[in-house]
């Protein structure tokens, strides 16, 4: 018979997650509401600064999209690998993103179409709005990691008899 040894010290570094992948139901949350918001960015920055001012705009808001949703792929699949897998990536994948993003916009900086004040302004409130937003959404439950659960839709007569409560 194999015997348990209670004394081994197992290191939180050597764990890994083998559970769903909530981070990646979030980034596909921030990027279905920020598509909601985009045709309101879009119109705003091409009344201010004209068609270009749009482009600009939309170009942000595609840079925005595609780092979100590269954090959310980098931290589920090195979740699954090792929890020191993921916290080196985290670290160095931000600056990775950061790079990836002041590139995106360097490579297009002196292109016609681009006018910059609004591809800055864009990149900036659209990521600090949309996490904001999402605040609004999110459990910070353990039973409920990721998104809060939907109430369950129930009927009022069933409601009511779950708030009252006995007197007696």
């Amino acid at each position: 018979m194999m015997t348990l040894d209670t004394n081994a010290k197992i290191s939180i570094l050597s764990m890994r997650d083998t559970g769903p992948a909530p981070e990646a139901a979030l980034a596909r949350d921030i990027i279905k509401r920020g598509l909601f918001v985009s045709p309101i960015l879009i119109g705003v920055c091409a009344i201010v600064w004209g068609a270009n001012g749009g482009y600009s705009c939309a170009y942000a808001i595609a840079i925005v999209f595609c780092n979100f949703g590269l954090a959310a792929a980098l931290v589920s699949y090195t979740a699954r690998i090792s929890y020191a897998f993921m916290m080196t990536t985290m670290l160095f994948g931000y600056l990775l993103r950061l790079a990836l993003v002041a590139v995106a916009v360097f490579v297009v900086r002196n292109l016609d179409w681009v006018e910059l004040l609004p591809l800055g302004l864009t990149i900036i409130f659209t990521h600090l709005g949309l996490l904001f937003w999402e605040l609004r959404y999110v459990s910070l439950s353990l039973a409920f990691p990721g998104l809060k659960p939907k109430p369950s839709k129930s009927s009022p007569s069933t409601q009511t008899q779950q708030t009252e409560s006995p007197s007696k």
